[in-house]
């Protein structure tokens, strides 16, 4: 009896926290960003910087550096120094994926979706983050903020983007979005994909997730091929 196949979809996934884990590598380079433009460690600045830094991880970091220094060029200094920083510690070997993601990866693109994957980091970074994984040829595209007109998260243009470049589907709503922050359930619910997944493996808990539009909630994003062969 021949097995039947329910259509492919687009599947957008976000990296850090969802695929790769950094082990808190944002707030270690962001440390050294604040501290390459005066920001002390241990000053109620610092701290309230920082905090922020933990409240909008999944955003576009430059949007973030844009609130955080007020001024464009400060705002730039800083991306600058945080993505030279992250990426000597992606050099370092910080990173690593998590837990049957690149198994989770195969698996949905042999199951015949289409898999984009997705930051709120520079290209330079992700093509970093891709290179120490050896994950440069695993998905169909990887996208960043800037391929998508420079807005990143909770902004729903990269989900759109990869809509619109892969061509993988004809109604936005056969497309899966799966993310650790609320910016990625945003996103997802702003671009009208079908399913939001939030996995519990980065930044934001189960509450949160619900509370910012997701469908789903997983334990990891190796839950997500055994959730779409479930029946609609």
């Amino acid at each position: 009896m021949t097995e039947t196949r329910t259509p492919g979809k687009l599947i957008v996934l976000d990296m850090a926290g969802t695929t790769v884990a950094d082990g808190g590598l944002v707030e270690r380079a962001f440390e050294r960003a604040a501290d390459r433009l005066g920001v002390e460690p241990g000053t109620p600045d610092h701290a309230e910087k920082l905090q922020y830094v933990r409240d909008t991880m999944g955003e576009s970091k430059i949007s973030v550096f844009r609130h955080l220094f007020g001024t464009e060029e400060r705002a730039q200094l800083a991306n600058s120094a945080f993505e030279e920083a992250y990426a000597q510690l992606v050099d370092g070997g910080l990173v690593s994926e998590v837990p049957g993601a690149r198994a989770t990866i195969e698996r949905l693109r042999a199951d015949g979706h289409t898999v984009v994957l997705t930051t709120g980091f520079a290209r330079v970074t992700q093509d970093a983050v891709l290179h120490a994984l050896g994950w440069r040829d695993l998905a169909d595209l990887a996208l960043c903020p800037a391929d998508a007109g420079g807005r990143g998260r909770p902004y729903p243009d990269m989900v759109l983007a990869a809509f619109l470049r892969t061509g993988a589907v004809a109604d936005v709503r056969e497309t899966v979005v799966a993310g650790d922050t609320a910016y990625d359930m945003l996103s997802g619910t702003r671009a009208g994909a079908g399913t939001v997944a939030g996995v519990l493996t980065g930044a934001h808990g189960r509450d949160t997730l619900t509370g910012h539009g997701a469908t789903h909630v997983l334990g990891s994003v190796a839950e997500l091929p055994a959730l779409l062969r479930e029946p609609s």
